[in-house]
């Protein structure tokens, strides 16, 4: 009997298959998921910012940040026996979830989350097979690391698959 593990936000998991994964409320957030089919294991990150450099201090929660959540995931992933050369992943999310008239970098917090994610994955030689950002909605998204398929659902939209 598999289970569907839910990742709250700034958060982030692993299973084995024929376990999933599930998030909600992606908005500026980014779901980022990973697989290593021959080792049937998967994770999901619900990243929340991109870049943790700026933050000070010991409790830092490494799970919300595009740079430490993504490393902290492989590095659990191989611990479950994954090989990060078979590894592959899709993403979800970085929407721009308020229409404000200024250009600033601070506003555009979904775009940085998607790039930052998509950094940090060329940087670990992580392939990004697919994926559903941008946009001006909301997303929650299933993950089936055994399948490799992610279901995304959005208010007032069909439910897809990449």
């Amino acid at each position: 009997m598999s289970e569907i593990i839910k990742v709250g936000m700034a958060d982030l998991k692993t299973c084995r298959v024929p376990d999933g994964l599930t998030t909600l409320g992606l908005g500026s957030c980014v779901g980022v998921v990973i697989r290593d089919t021959v080792a049937g294991v998967g994770g999901m990150a619900h990243v929340m910012l991109p870049d943790s450099t700026a933050i000070r201090g010991d409790n830092l929660n490494i799970a919300k940040f595009a740079d430490t959540a993504i490393v902290e995931l492989v590095r659990q992933m191989e611990f479950l026996g994954a090989k990060r050369n078979r590894m592959e992943a899709k993403m979800a999310g970085g929407a721009s979830m308020f229409a404000f008239k200024t250009q600033s970098s601070l506003v555009k917090i979904g775009e940085r989350n998607a790039e930052a994610c998509h950094a940090k994955l060329k940087e670990l030689g992580i392939p990004v097979r697919a994926e559903d950002t941008g946009k001006d909605y909301g997303r929650t998204i299933i993950y089936y690391p055994e399948t490799g398929v992610l279901e995304i659902c959005a208010v007032g939209k069909n439910k897809s698959y990449i």
